[in-house]
């Protein structure tokens, strides 16, 4: 709370390039949904990587760690009014920004009524700010998570506020091996979200115990220090930013490998879907998928958006989820 409430005063404060690496460039759409966004939200956000998933209209979306209310304000404005986006954070000095800015922003986007809420509490504790068990269609974080001390319980908590089908998409740092503890007690490293990453393989047997969809790596890129101080502490242990999505696939929805066809009809991704590493749909193209894929698109939000025929496939299917 202190490194972030009262150290950071912008982006230009941070140590390492961790909390600013962004793994691939931003679509129009959410390019021009950054411009309309207040200089001083923009100047105090610190998060890593793309966390903007796609097909949001009308969408209710929970934000972890939403700092200054950067993507919250982002997404605002891919939901439409008729979505709703809550941010949680646990700064109280990055809550009022975010909070400062509510009219502005509903002002500048032509809407009615605010479809943005910012609360002050822990990503691992979202009972205590009041929200409700399979109340989100997605939950998203932005290099937050390795800030909390207990990871199973804010992936535990994000799978009971999302609904069936519901999809948690975010951006973190991990580790090359689990880190001693030496670097998990500095202070700046904590604060540079270095020294609370996950070792990647944990990632995968939480999501597992929680019962999240195996991780679908996104993106990925490595992290730089440029400190020689913490590059000594650091040691040999190796970092980066990775975007993942764990899915809520419900039980009935399991089923065998298959052929999707993807129609085309994401704003902003019309002609190709960037799924995951593994998987790019091209409109009208047919693409062999693996279970768990077949189970995801089936399930989410997506399944408007694809034709999908279980249990047909032509050739070896590429196994979808892995780092």
């Amino acid at each position: 709370q202190d490194y972030y409430g009262k150290e950071l005063q912008k982006s230009e404060d941070l140590k390492t390039n961790a909390c600013v690496t962004s793994a691939r460039p931003l679509p129009k759409l959410v390019r021009d949904a950054l411009e309309r966004i207040h200089d001083e939200v923009v100047a105090r956000y610190y998060g890593c990587g793309l966390v903007i998933p796609e097909c949001l209209t009308s969408c209710r979306i929970l934000d972890l760690g939403s700092g200054s209310g950067r993507d919250c304000y982002l997404l605002s404005q891919l939901v439409g009014e008729r979505g709703h986006v809550t941010g949680i954070d646990m700064t109280e000095g990055q809550t009022e920004v975010a909070k400062k800015h509510i009219a502005y922003h509903m002002d500048k986007f032509g809407y009615q009524k605010p479809n943005v809420e910012f609360l002050q509490g822990y990503m691992e504790k979202l009972v205590d700010a009041g929200l409700a068990d399979e109340s989100y269609d997605i939950v998203i974080s932005n290099c937050v998570i390795n800030l909390a001390p207990d990871k199973r319980a804010v992936l535990r908590e994000a799978y009971r506020v999302l609904k069936p089908g519901g999809e948690m998409y975010f951006s973190d740092v991990y580790a090359s091996q689990r880190l001693s503890e030496t670097i998990q007690k500095h202070r700046v490293l904590w604060g540079e979200c270095l020294a609370g990453a996950l070792y990647w393989r944990d990632l995968y047997s939480i999501a597992e115990e929680v019962g999240f969809s195996p991780p679908c790596l996104v993106t990925a890129s490595p992290i730089t220090i440029g400190n020689k101080e913490l590059e000594g502490i650091i040691g040999d242990c190796r970092f980066a930013s990775a975007t993942f999505r764990l899915f809520k696939v419900p039980v009935s929805s399991q089923a065998g490998p298959g052929q999707v066809i993807y129609n085309g009809g994401i704003v902003g991704h019309e002609q190709e879907l960037v799924f995951d590493a593994n998987f790019t749909f091209k409109e009208g193209e047919v693409v062999d998928v693996d279970a768990e894929m077949a189970a995801i698109l089936k399930s989410s939000r997506f399944a408007e958006e694809f034709l999908i025929r279980v249990g047909e496939t032509n050739a070896a299917t590429p196994q979808g989820c892995c780092c």
